[in-house]
């Protein structure tokens, strides 16, 4: 059971994530640049991304630290291929332009974002004071 609520849970952070993204290419891109406007995104996003995580980790109701750690695996994995389906063959990205985010070298922050996602579930249980 707890599955099906951390899709819904994730469900809610693509859509968040969404929204974010595209508020952040009318809005930042512009001011900033591209590039540094996906840079900063990624702090925003894991704020948005703990934000929802912390208000929902109780409803998802994981029975263990590792049920929440495979929650975060979950999602992360779930997010890696939308947002490179979406970018790719939708948005028809390059894969340069999809790997940049990624590429730390380049100054690509998004893997921190990723990772933070893995922890997200077990770091909001136990911000929330819940037993796990």
């Amino acid at each position: 059971m707890f599955l099906a609520r951390a899709l819904a849970v994730w469900l809610l952070i693509i859509f968040v994530e969404s929204v974010h993204g595209t508020l952040r290419q009318m809005f930042l891109a512009p001011l900033v640049g591209d590039f540094p406007a996906r840079r900063i995104a990624v702090f925003v996003g894991i704020a948005l991304i703990f934000a929802i995580t912390y208000f929902t980790v109780r409803w998802i109701n994981a029975p263990s630290a590792k049920s929440l750690f495979a929650v975060g695996l979950t999602w992360t994995i779930l997010t890696l291929l939308f947002e490179f389906g979406l970018g790719v063959f939708v948005l028809k990205y390059s894969w340069n332009r999809m790997f940049e985010d990624y590429d730390l070298s380049r100054g690509g922050l998004m893997g921190f974002g990723l990772i933070f996602m893995i922890f997200a579930p077990y770091l909001a249980a136990k911000t929330r004071g819940l037993k796990v």
